[in-house]
């Protein structure tokens, strides 16, 4: 165990990686979720269409699958991707398909009398939008979206498979060096459940942001008033 432990420095290399990929594909599918979640609740129904392609064809591939496409198929055409641009767009496609459901769901949820209140005031589309519809969808996505950003963090494992020097192939390597594999994979397991409580806590506070702003939870500053009068 301490030869594993005195290779924490090649661990934290991939745990950084790791972190990367889940940043640069969470923003990519965040993206894309919006887009395509907004499209499937337009009234064109040739936009709704071409959301549902997406998400339908990009939820039912396997990051792994499409991965591998992106990286060993295209160049065969003569498009090449580096290894770090294939996997964040892999992920951040399959992800953004699942995200764009969410989104969708979320801007359905908002009260008919909310829409219905936009048109009264006269406001146009993108006011409605803006203004009203997106700040309560917003607090509607954030559970979901939690969830996705953590299965986005943990299926960032398979991209050890084309070279990419994550937290998955530095215990590969570690496990090599050293010949430990039980304590590798256990302080790697640990790694990755620490990164994902980070995320959600991230999340969590997201959530308390949103519920304030819709004035469904006093701010702090309300919270010590109110104690302060007790």
């Amino acid at each position: 165990m301490s030869d594993v432990l005195s290779g924490y420095p090649l661990l934290l290399r991939g745990a950084w990686v790791t972190i990367q990929l889940t940043l640069y594909g969470s923003a990519l599918a965040l993206v894309l979720a919006f887009v395509f979640g907004l499209i499937g609740v337009a009234r064109s129904a040739w936009l709704r269409a071409l959301g549902r392609v997406y998400v339908e064809f990009f939820r039912g591939t396997a990051t792994l699958v499409l991965m591998y496409w992106l990286f060993y198929a295209l160049p065969l055409v003569g498009a090449r991707f580096a290894p770090m641009f294939a996997a964040v767009l892999a992920l951040g496609l399959n992800v953004g398909a699942y995200g764009a459901e969410v989104v969708r769901g979320a801007v359905k949820a908002v009260p008919k009398e909310q829409y219905e209140a936009t048109v009264a005031l006269n406001m146009r589309p993108a006011q409605r939008l803006r203004r009203v519809l997106l700040p309560q969808a917003v607090a509607l996505m954030l559970p979901p979206f939690g969830n996705l950003l953590i299965e986005l963090m943990k299926g960032s494992a398979v991209v050890s498979l084309i070279s990419i020097a994550d937290l998955m192939l530095r215990a590969q390597q570690l496990r090599q060096s050293t010949g430990q594999t039980t304590s590798v994979f256990l302080v790697i397991l640990v790694m990755y459940f620490v990164i994902a409580q980070v995320l959600q806590l991230l999340v969590r506070y997201l959530e308390r942001r949103a519920d304030v702003m819709l004035g469904r939870r006093p701010a702090r500053s309300e919270l010590e008033t109110l104690g302060g009068a007790k």
